[in-house]
């Protein structure tokens, strides 16, 4: 899953949503989206303007994180005895 650290790199600048909106001429509602890490497709002239005006990498900005199986999860930590129903500890 890719990630927007927009908020981090803000708060690590000292920067506001509106300022960035300004300088860049990116709507606010945009900015918005990327800032609350809610982008379903990522546009490359947005990129581009945040990673000018914030002087950034695209790299810096976008984040890869690993995202497990729900399921795969449970089944690998769940005990044994937890299975069984015939057992009461």
């Amino acid at each position: 899953m890719i990630s927007c650290r927009l908020s981090a790199i803000l708060g690590a600048k000292r920067l506001k949503v509106a300022d960035v909106c300004r300088a860049t001429g990116i709507a606010r509602a945009t900015l918005d989206r990327y800032y609350y890490d809610r982008v379903n497709s990522f546009d490359r002239v947005v990129l581009e303007k945040l990673c000018r005006f914030l002087q950034v990498k695209p790299g810096d900005l976008l984040m890869m994180t690993e995202q497990k199986d729900l399921f795969e999860t449970w089944v690998a930590h769940a005990p044994a005895a937890a299975l069984s129903t015939g057992d009461k500890a």
